[in-house]
């Protein structure tokens, strides 16, 4: 088929490859404009650009959707479909309308739940025990067209939003492939969400990071491994910021500790709301890097009896 393809971040790479490899046309690839990034703020581009420059695909990065442009493209282009992963724009109906077959969107959720921009994360810092990646057929509203293919994974009790992100990712460029298969045998049938069973996962933001430690050792540690490796959850330690990226569910026990005592140094572990305990596992201290907790202590004395905020 020939293929319009609109992404940005790397969530969406996997599926550059996988169609390529699969035999469709990548006739030409949207994304995001190149964005400033780090401290000489030079202007950087998105990693869906960076792969279609590698493939020599043509790629366009409008401002605006709705100003003629697109649709122009789109018109010249004549594409069968769209292919749509996480490119951070709604699109017009006018663009869902363009291509043969319309635009078919891959949303890390297994939908009507997690409709919005950061499934993968709410579904860890929630604690699901499962997620999985789905296509649609997109309309006008957000993550809301009919369902055409779905697959679903196990997300493991200590598994990472970074981690999960990574796996479905590979799933999500599986799967496009599969429903363009269908797409083109006739085989799709698509069905309707059920908007009762829909919720929505809006976009993380720095005001989630900071720990509550009356909070059960499980919420905390769902909150931990959800923001991580961004924008990651923190705490205060002797008046200095101290950013938790990885944790586990500690079995220690101390009624006599506060919430947000460290109960043990060895391994790491802090009193959590409940008479619960978390230990940290990978931590980074304020101007420091990231490191694992026995190592940064090597250097850096933390007591028993030293409390978190």
């Amino acid at each position: 088929m020939k293929i319009i393809f609109m992404g940005t971040p790397d969530f969406a790479v996997p599926a550059i490859d996988s169609l390529i490899e699969a035999g469709h046309e990548i006739a030409a690839v949207f994304s995001q404009p190149d964005k400033p990034k780090g401290r000489g703020y030079t202007l950087t581009p998105p990693p869906v650009k960076v792969k279609a420059v590698e493939h020599n695909i043509p790629v366009y990065q409008p401002k605006s959707m709705r100003d003629g442009e697109a649709l122009k493209i789109f018109n010249e282009i004549q594409p069968d479909v769209a292919v749509v992963i996480a490119y951070g724009k709604l699109l017009p109906k006018e663009l869902l309308d363009a291509p043969k077959f319309g635009c078919i969107n891959v949303h890390a959720s297994l939908l009507p739940k997690y409709r919005g921009a950061a499934p993968i994360q709410w579904s860890v810092i929630d604690g699901e025990s499962k997620t999985g990646v789905t296509t649609q057929q997109m309309d006008v509203g957000l993550d809301t067209g009919d369902m055409l293919l779905s697959c679903e994974t196990e997300i493991d009790p200590n598994e990472t939003a970074g981690e999960l992100h990574d796996r479905l990712s590979v799933m999500g460029a599986k799967l496009i492939v599969d429903t363009l298969d269908a797409l083109a045998k006739g085989e799709l049938k698509p069905q309707k969400q059920d908007d009762s069973q829909s919720c929505y996962a809006h976009m993380l933001t720095k005001e989630l990071c900071a720990v509550d430690w009356t909070k059960d050792a499980l919420t905390i540690h769902n909150q931990i491994r959800g923001l991580s490796p961004w924008p990651v959850a923190t705490a205060v330690m002797e008046g200095k910021r101290l950013k938790i990226h990885r944790s586990a569910v500690s079995d220690m026990r101390n009624e006599a500790a506060q919430c947000g005592e460290v109960i043990s140094v060895s391994p790491l572990t802090v009193k959590c709301g409940n008479n619960t305990a978390i230990e940290l596992i990978e931590i980074q201290a304020e101007g420091k890097k990231r490191m694992k907790s026995e190592d940064y202590m090597r250097g850096h004395k933390i007591e028993i009896g030293t409390v978190l905020q």
